[in-house]
């Protein structure tokens, strides 16, 4: 019984080996067996405008909306204004959208000029709620350069970032202020490393934006409501 049961797992074994080696030799990447995708983070801003105006209301940031080409860890990348694709084994660690939703309250709590600012899942009751929209967060190379858009060689891409944002007064639920923030900014080099370097600077831009237009419109607000 015990030398049967050797022969059937010896006999798995020649499959199994076999197996790879037909896909191997097929040119067929089995699932784990390829190249790992690389995961990228972007950073949160700590430099803010010394004259930041300070309020003492709350601010509440729901979540960031995208388009579903947006809607996604893969780091898109375009090679005209009608096209979307993704960089191969290239990765954000979150969600486009849930990163920058985390980033733009990181920016709000660094900037030491708001204490009451959360996400709408902690409840927070607000005198402001913030809406914002991503709207483009990519890599564009010029269309001439799609057939060398691949890292590494080629001209190297411009990051492309748009965020629009509403203020919503409370309890009222009305839009009282908008805003579209946007910077595109060169990569120094075709190479991913600096891509993302490019994507950090471009969203770090646009989200110090935002911060202040948000706090300086919403001071405005509050204000008027108080009168």
């Amino acid at each position: 019984m015990h030398k049967s049961r050797m022969v059937i797992h010896g006999a798995k074994i020649l499959v199994l080996s076999a197996v790879l080696a037909l896909a191997v030799s097929c040119g067929i990447t089995l699932p784990g067996t390829g190249e790992r995708s690389q995961l990228y983070v972007l950073t949160p801003n700590s430099a803010f405008p010394d004259d930041l105006l300070k309020v003492d209301w709350q601010l509440l940031v729901e979540q960031t909306t995208s388009p579903s080409g947006l809607n996604s860890q893969r780091i898109a990348v375009a090679y005209s204004p009608i096209e979307l694709d993704y960089f191969a084994r290239a990765n954000w660690t979150d969600r486009a959208p849930e990163m920058v939703l985390r980033l733009l309250v990181e920016n709000f709590e660094n900037s030491g000029s708001i204490i009451a600012v959360g996400r709408d899942s902690i409840g927070l009751r607000s005198n402001i709620v913030l809406k914002t929209e991503l709207r483009e967060f990519q890599a564009e190379y010029d269309k001439a350069e799609a057939s060398s858009g691949a890292t590494g060689s080629g001209k190297a891409p411009n990051i492309h970032v748009r965020i629009s944002a509403k203020l919503v007064k409370m309890p009222q639920r009305i839009i009282v202020a908008s805003r579209t923030f946007e910077q595109i900014v060169p990569a120094k080099r075709n190479s991913m490393e600096s891509i993302v370097v490019a994507f950090d600077e471009a969203l770090g831009e646009t989200l110090t934006e935002i911060v202040v237009w948000t706090l300086t419109e919403g001071e405005n607000i509050v204000g008027e409501a108080k009168k």
